[in-house]
């Protein structure tokens, strides 16, 4: 990628979006184009085609999803496969009807099967079933990895196709309705320390910031005191979903960002297939051998149980009430830590301390709520 060139990044407002952004920015790229989503529904085919004849990308980098955590994608079921599957389809496809020089789709870890060997290996996409709670979420992400793959093998476009484990960063979701464990942890603690500090003006604040579900800081304290408790929340301790026991991997969104600038950078998708397979793709439609499986995991090969990161970021966040764990709730998928062998292969790893990304991550919250 040169310097000047147009580069779009879909999602960019997100936690991947903005870190990918951040990072191009520090690297000196100075073009840039958007779809903010209060202006744009790019679920909608139109309107993304009438984006890409006015913009024109050289570049784009697709991190725009509906996420959510286990509740949320349990729950919403049907818009998180229906979104998902339908923005991802219309940037690929109008990506190609434009001539886009090349393209990077982030997917998500849970495409694996709920019982896949660990560390998962991108071999073990499509072996097995897929963890309930997810399924639709993670088959949207595995359509838009075949989508990409399909049009690289008949067409000859240079599509990339990246899975990240567990993320958290600045610009994180800490709604405590849709957030992902580990801004959830943060979040409740924090509020937990707030409650049991007797400290109103700094509570309210953070509801003002952050609303649960549509509790603000303007609400009369038994309003406040009621929500604060549906989510497990009072004066001496916090209770949190499932055992503690299942295992997870988290990368800081600023490591994934420059994964995936190196890859934008210096990496093509006939690279991949010929590290991994040791087939060159010289002419398309390539049919004489079976090309699957191309995506990347982006990870530590690293993780953690849900219980030590709780410690953690019980000792982070200074708070001193009890952790109660209610075992009546899913825990979800046992572990899910991904094998990234290929990506070291390729020239990359993680360099963020965890503990010390966590540390900077609630001293960034807690600024933004002051």
């Amino acid at each position: 990628m040169e310097k000047t060139d147009n580069i779009y990044i879909a999602g960019h407002s997100g936690l991947v979006g903005s870190a990918i952004h951040k990072q191009l920015l520090a690297k000196g790229y100075t073009n840039f184009c958007f779809t903010p989503h209060s202006k744009y529904d790019l679920t909608r085919q139109t309107v993304v085609e009438d984006f890409f004849a006015k913009e024109r990308p050289d570049y784009v980098i697709l991190a725009a999803a509906k996420v959510g955590g286990i509740w949320a994608n349990n729950v919403y079921r049907a818009d998180f496969i229906y979104d998902n599957m339908q923005m991802q389809n219309n940037i690929i496809h109008a990506a190609y009807q434009h001539n886009v020089k090349k393209l990077l789709f982030l997917g998500s870890s849970c495409i694996y099967p709920k019982n896949a060997p660990q560390p998962m290996h991108e071999e073990q996409l499509l072996t097995d079933i897929l963890e309930y709670t997810n399924e639709p979420y993670a088959i949207a992400k595995i359509a838009g990895i075949k989508l990409i793959e399909s049009f690289n093998l008949q067409y000859g476009t240079n599509y990339i196709a990246v899975m990240p484990t567990n993320l958290y960063g600045p610009n994180d979701n800490f709604n405590l309705e849709k957030s992902h464990v580990l801004p959830a942890l943060i979040r409740k603690m924090h509020l937990g320390k707030l409650v049991q500090a007797g400290n109103e003006l700094e509570l309210r604040k953070d509801l003002n910031k952050n609303p649960i579900e549509g509790i603000t800081g303007k609400a009369h304290w038994d309003e406040i005191k009621h929500v604060l408790l549906k989510y497990g929340i009072n004066s001496s301790s916090i209770s949190l979903w499932g055992t503690g026991k299942p295992r997870r991997e988290f990368l800081h969104s600023k490591d994934l960002a420059n994964a995936c600038i190196y890859l934008m950078e210096d990496i093509d998708f006939k690279d991949i297939v010929k590290n991994e397979l040791d087939i060159e793709l010289k002419h398309f439609p390539f049919t004489d051998n079976e090309i699957r499986n191309t995506h990347i995991n982006i990870g530590t090969g690293r993780d953690t149980s849900i219980k030590e990161l709780a410690g953690m970021i019980k000792k982070i966040t200074e708070y001193n009430g009890d952790i109660v764990w209610d075992s009546s709730k899913p825990d979800g998928t046992f572990q899910k830590l991904l094998n990234v062998t290929k990506l070291k292969k390729l020239g990359w790893e993680a360099q963020i301390n965890f503990k010390q990304g966590i540390k900077e991550v609630y001293d960034e919250y807690k600024k933004e709520e002051g």
